[in-house]
């Protein structure tokens, strides 16, 4: 019983959803409305974000996509161009992807794509990542965004690195520690 209570509790402060409570497409109601870009940082499975920010992006939730990231090679393209390219073939107008190729971290890829958001006046956004990944991201762009800034959490679906039965697989513990050690570092000031 401790163990499920345990599980369920990690797995649920881990992925926060914003959106949980909102249907597909945007509403008037409260973290249910259009904001004005969507963030999807690359590592993990980076293509599953992607496309989970381009769905969003599709369903009408925000006027810009913006892809961060640079590859762990930095000789190769940047993950955040590979994102953009998954984007355009997806049809989603060039002029509305913004790109940030340079972060390695997700304390980069807060920072970083902060500047981005005061050059194009973006006052909202919906942060696009894994499950396990999800809230120490939430913290991460919170801490480095403008005050201003209203940042969403919208984790993606059937990532294989996090499925429901996580917690049977050493990989999904090693993620969820990991995790859950990352955060504390970011909430005792350092970050990773």
């Amino acid at each position: 019983m401790i163990l499920i209570l345990v599980v369920t509790g990690i797995g649920i402060y881990l992925s926060p959803n914003d959106l949980a409570s909102c249907g597909h497409f945007p509403t008037q109601n409260a973290n249910c409305q259009k904001v004005d870009a969507i963030v999807a940082v690359s590592g993990g499975n980076t293509s599953l974000r992607t496309k989970g920010a381009i769905e969003l992006f599709k369903r009408g939730w925000a006027k810009y996509i913006i892809f961060s990231g640079d590859a762990l090679d930095t000789k190769s393209p940047s993950n955040a161009s590979i994102m953009r390219q998954q984007a355009l073939a997806a049809g989603i107008p060039k002029d509305v992807i913004i790109t940030e190729d340079s972060s390695q971290t997700t304390h980069q890829n807060a920072k970083k794509t902060n500047q981005l958001l005061v050059e194009h006046n973006i006052n909202s956004l919906i942060v696009v990542t894994s499950p396990y990944h999800q809230r120490r991201t939430a913290i991460e762009f919170t801490k480095y965004t403008d005050q201003h800034v209203k940042v969403l959490s919208h984790p993606i679906k059937n990532d294989p690195d996090w499925p429901w039965y996580w917690w049977i697989t050493p990989r999904g513990w090693w993620l969820a520690i990991g995790e859950l050690a990352k955060i504390s570092a970011v909430q005792a000031g350092e970050s990773r």
